[in-house]
């Protein structure tokens, strides 16, 4: 790798054509820039400038060589940009479009995490109740990032980290059927059911388990609300059908139990956090590592 001194001098003096302007433009000495160069050129076995009489005309090396040199110089510029970025981290906005359910587990966990280092920056939570919602908040920029469930793919966002939970059945910690290690579906349908309704992610899995299971059950409540679905089970000993990452925050209270069911092995949802296409300043790259951090410790389904 070119040190980063030899790449000014070799910018310069393929700018001005001249060893003796490019050291007046930087403020040293020409000899330095002449030894360096020739050192250069000795470790390369090629000259990088042709030495004419009035002046310096790069070489086809040295065409090569120069749009390598300031290539890196651009991207060295882009890092000190972000290190200067990060030396402001005390202050500063971020806005997450959040689907629902999320909002009151993994995000406000990764926010406190981040903020305990960086107590002024403000983070603004929207809660939205679609993938297209949130695609739509990002692409336009209202949002920095956006994470939920089973997004659809849309031009404009990128995909930064997933993880996948599987749909298992979640009930109180004294419910009759807390214990098991698995359960079938059947097992299920003696208790009151709360259930995602037509218009949230988790409902199709549903849906397919009963028309294969060739069963038509009752249930109890059916809602677009995962805090409604998470409260109701902790209350009346009902059952609703979750991923552990919906109920994050109530599985390490020990408010919730977990319980995998067999019909549901293969129904995994995909957790996704996207961003827009262009990269996210420094700001936002370091609440995303927050969430990463958040979302790969909630991939650990219970045991």
């Amino acid at each position: 790798m070119l040190h980063a001194r030899l790449l000014h001098y070799l910018d310069e003096t393929a700018r001005t054509g001249s060893i003796r302007k490019a050291a007046e433009r930087l403020n040293v000495v020409p000899s330095a820039i002449s030894r360096q160069i020739m050192a250069y050129e000795d470790e390369l076995g090629t000259p990088i400038f042709e030495r004419l009489p009035r002046k310096l005309v790069l070489t086809a090396a040295g065409e090569i060589i120069i749009r390598h040199v300031r290539a890196t110089l651009k991207e060295m510029e882009r890092a000190q940009d972000q290190i200067e970025e990060l030396k402001g981290l005390r202050r500063g906005e971020i806005t997450v479009a959040v689907m629902s359910g999320l909002a009151a587990n993994l995000v406000p966990r990764a926010i406190a995490q981040f903020q305990q280092r960086n107590q002024r920056v403000q983070v603004n939570m929207r809660l939205l109740s679609s993938g297209e919602e949130i695609i739509a908040a990002v692409t336009s920029g209202e949002a920095q990032l956006g994470i939920g469930f089973d997004f659809p793919a849309a031009p404009g966002v990128r995909v930064l980290d997933h993880v996948l939970g599987q749909l298992g059945a979640v009930m109180a910690p004294d419910h009759p059927l807390a214990s098991h290690p698995s359960l079938r579906i059947s097992e299920c349908l003696g208790y009151r059911l709360i259930v995602a309704d037509a218009s949230m992610v988790i409902r199709p899995y549903l849906d397919q388990l009963f028309a294969r299971s060739k069963i038509e059950p009752w249930f109890a409540i059916e809602t677009n609300s995962i805090e409604v679905m998470r409260h109701t089970a902790m209350m009346d000993q009902g059952i609703t059908f979750l991923t552990p990452i919906d109920i994050d925050f109530e599985l390490h209270a020990g408010r919730l139990t977990w319980v995998p069911v067999r019909e549901l092995a293969q129904h995994q949802q995909k957790l996704l956090l996207i961003g827009p296409e262009k990269n996210v300043g420094a700001l936002v790259s370091v609440f995303v590592e927050n969430l990463r951090q958040v979302m790969q410790g909630s991939r650990r389904q219970p045991a």
